[in-house]
């Protein structure tokens, strides 16, 4: 009986347990319990393929309250299970909430027995067919899995024989591709396959410290450097010795600061401000950008050195929506996070699945996995469908909210505010009138990248 469905049956009256001992021990492993206390622990030391549950458990069997708080603890502890509950005649209500709370079936504690392993057999082949399909999706992203990415295509596995390569040597690398797209991730792929592994990796956000820290966050600072500076502060660079800072949105540094880095990539020095001793340290420096950099060093937003220093190895991260099959393998990847933390059973329907393909996805991943965990929220029953995800339906007309209208204008009065200024934030926020560290949040919330500033500079 080794490779027969396990059955955990939850019934608190023995002669009831006794029939279905001897009806069902020829086609099933069984398993029983007569208390949610003994149902939770076998749950948890036997992993049933499929449990049936008597809604009328003891301390009180003639309501229902323990039986479905044994339904919700099971599906909490393994979600994987399908439960089978067992009510009172004509409990529908009871078994709506039943099924609600994620049960497989319901049948009436009237029902015949014939009727009750059908119902089984049911339940044990879908979770079969589950499970196989589970193993062979593991299998799959195993497959595709490169560090913390997840990618199948040609292009993702020459960028994933990159970084293999690149991770070997110390040199500086910079990540080039839209907002959204994993830039952070191949830097820390970097960083996790190289020697530096086990010292730190430092991100900092370049456009989201304002001009006046950003010095100090990199370099550091002496005890009375500037007024309330009280004490002596190691900057990021420093900390980061033996491992990797890695320098997001590299384009909107300041000029004067850029040099400094630059200084620092040839010397591998930092020197504290109000300091006057270098002091050497071993730092790989990977630094990222959505904007077209070459176009930047034309309009004078940054240094045609320090991009040279910087770009000694590039690697381009193409736009999801490029993608192909990765597409719907992210998304189940993230539909599985997002069920594991809000405790649901859920799947895509055939058009939730087709609208994530065929929608362009402008900003990339990242919106890709807000639109699934928003998705595993709003989701009424057990298939995630389109407005879920609240993306465009394919073929269907669309239909604008005031707040979705109010979305777009948004959008487009700060597309063009950055195309008048060729991708200059700070410019772009003084314009707008609103902080650098807003304008980047809309940049966030709008999915705003380069290809919708050409020809000037793209900012973001």
């Amino acid at each position: 009986m080794s490779d027969a469905p396990k059955l955990l049956i939850v019934e608190d009256d023995e002669a009831i347990r006794t029939q279905l001992k001897y009806a069902l021990r020829d086609r099933y492993a069984l398993w029983f319990a007569d208390s949610r206390v003994r149902a939770l622990a076998l749950v948890q030391e036997v992993r049933p393929d499929v449990v049936s549950l008597d809604l009328g458990l003891p301390p009180h069997p003639d309501t229902v309250d323990e039986g479905l708080q044994t339904l919700e603890d099971i599906l909490r502890i393994a979600p994987e299970t399908k439960v089978i509950v067992l009510t009172g005649s004509g409990d529908r209500a009871v078994a709506r909430k039943a099924v609600e709370l994620g049960a497989f079936d319901y049948l009436s504690k009237s029902a015949d027995l014939a009727d009750y392993e059908a119902v089984l057999r049911r339940s044990t082949f879908l979770q079969t067919l589950e499970s196989e399909t589970a193993r062979e999706t593991a299998e799959a992203e195993a497959g595709a899995r490169f560090e913390e990415i997840i990618g199948s295509t040609p292009q993702m596995r020459e960028i994933f024989n990159m970084v293999s390569l690149v991770a070997k040597t110390d040199v500086t690398v910079l990540v080039q591709g839209e907002s959204g797209t994993g830039k952070e991730l191949v830097a820390r792929a970097v960083h996790g396959k190289s020697r530096r592994r086990n010292a730190p990796f430092v991100p900092i956000n370049c456009g989201a410290i304002p001009e006046t820290l950003l010095e100090s966050e990199l370099f550091g600072h002496e005890k009375g450097a500037y007024t309330g500076a009280h004490v002596q502060r190691k900057g990021k660079l420093e900390l980061a010795d033996g491992g990797t800072v890695f320098l997001d949105e590299i384009g909107e540094m300041p000029l004067a600061l850029q040099v400094k880095v630059l200084r620092f990539l040839q010397e591998r020095k930092v020197e504290r401000l109000g300091g006057r001793q270098p002091i050497h340290v071993d730092t790989r420096i990977i630094a990222a950008s959505n904007k077209d950099l070459k176009a930047d060093i034309v309009a004078g937003g940054l240094r045609e050195d320090l991009y040279f220093r910087l770009s000694v190895v590039t690697v381009t991260l193409p736009p999801l929506r490029e993608r192909g099959e990765d597409i719907g393998m992210l998304a189940n990847v993230f539909l599985r996070r997002a069920c594991q933390e809000y405790r649901r059973k859920l799947r895509f329907s055939g058009d939730a699945l087709s609208a994530i393909a065929q929608y362009k996805w402008p900003g990339n991943i990242r919106e890709l996995e807000n639109a699934v965990q928003r998705a595993s929220i709003m989701a009424r029953g057990q298939f995630i469908e389109p407005t879920d995800l609240g993306i465009p339906t394919p073929g269907r007309t669309e239909r604008l909210s005031l707040r979705e209208a109010r979305n777009r204008v948004e959008r487009q009065v700060v597309v063009d505010a950055l195309t008048r200024t060729r991708g200059n934030i700070s410019r772009a926020a003084t314009e707008l009138g609103v902080s650098r560290p807003t304008l980047h949040g809309l940049l966030e919330k709008h999915g705003i990248d380069s290809r919708e500033l050409r020809p000037a500079a793209a900012g973001g």
